[in-house]
């Protein structure tokens, strides 16, 4: 089989590299799925450049050269033990080596797919749409009627964090740049901000709940858009990731240390599979499609993390693998 293999770290278009390989096979608890599509995260830039070597991820080269998480494909076989699903089965999910003709996931990381929903488009709910759920439902509590603003809105987990709040009853708004206010307000958006024209800290707006992929703004900046008991969970940086989080998950702490406003740093979900089969409802019932800004084939992995490593995609970047 073919499968992408990162061996050094480095820039995507430079390291990695398509090899055939022997078909994995899976162990105890685990699937072998014939991969249909992939999606592309931040996560996997950070891993391939090395940003991940501080966190396990192996200091000279990469411990593992797969590449690649989220997924969406065919059961091909199962381990032993596993009792969800079955040869033939349609599921999505998080694997190990995404990017790939065939790669093993364990089962309770995998859901089946909603019949009514193609390939491409489970393969990008993942990651981006289980952290803006948990974001929104598991941490930041929202509910009906509540306002929430999501700073970001127009990439992978802001498309997803918009509709979800939607979805829960919330009312939204959308903070993203010029050429993206119209797509904020076809996936759901209440109200749009452009942050090119305005600060959506300091126009004498508040919210109940901030959801926040690009970590952009200042602890007392988040605390004055709030509302008495509103809640800041930072997900995402558009700057450096390392530094960011290290700023609020001390700053936060400390600046929420007084009155009744937090800021948190909450970083990327747990996968479950129970909140994976959340998001399937949705998609099934239409209450959330994925946004798919691009979509790549399988020896053009290098170029789809190039340009997610650019920040500045319009949703989810998918890996076409078969």
């Amino acid at each position: 089989m073919k499968a992408i293999l990162c061996e050094s770290y480095g820039t995507p278009d430079r390291v990695l590299q398509l090899r055939d390989v022997e078909k994995p096979v899976p162990g105890e608890g685990q699937v072998l799925l014939k991969v249909h599509a992939a999606s592309v995260n931040i996560s996997d830039y950070y891993g391939i450049t090395g940003l991940s070597r501080l966190f396990g991820g192996g200091i000279r080269r990469p411990k593992d050269p797969r590449v690649g998480g989220d997924l969406a494909g065919q059961v091909e076989a199962i381990g032993s033990n596993v009792t969800r699903f079955r040869p033939g089965d349609e599921v999505f999910g998080v694997g190990w080596g995404a990017f790939a003709e065939y790669a093993v996931a364990r089962e309770i990381r995998l859901a089946l797919k909603p019949v009514n929903i193609p390939f491409d488009q489970a393969a990008a709910v993942p990651v981006a749409g289980l952290t803006a759920l948990q974001c929104l439902r598991n941490r930041g509590r929202l509910q009906a009627g509540q306002e929430v603003a999501v700073n970001g809105a127009s990439g992978g987990v802001g498309t997803f964090a918009v509709q979800i709040a939607k979805s829960l009853g919330a009312q939204v708004t959308g903070v993203c740049s010029t050429r993206n206010l119209d797509q904020a307000r076809s996936i759901g958006a209440d109200q749009v901000v452009d942050y090119t024209q305005e600060d959506f800290t300091r126009n004498g707006r508040s919210y109940d709940l901030i959801c926040d992929i690009a970590g952009n703004r200042s602890v007392s900046d988040y605390k004055r858009a709030l509302k008495p008991g509103g809640t800041c969970l930072i997900v995402g940086f558009a700057k450096n990731p390392l530094l960011g989080m290290v700023k609020f998950t001390v700053l936060g702490k400390l600046g929420s240390m007084t009155g009744n406003k937090k800021v948190r740093f909450m970083g990327i979900a747990k996968i479950d599979p129970e909140d994976l089969g959340f998001m399937a409802e949705l998609l099934a019932a239409g209450k959330v499609k994925p946004v798919i800004d691009k979509q790549y084939k399988l020896d053009e992995v290098g170029q789809a993390l190039q340009y997610i490593g650019g920040k500045h995609t319009r949703g989810k970047v998918v890996i076409t693998v078969s």
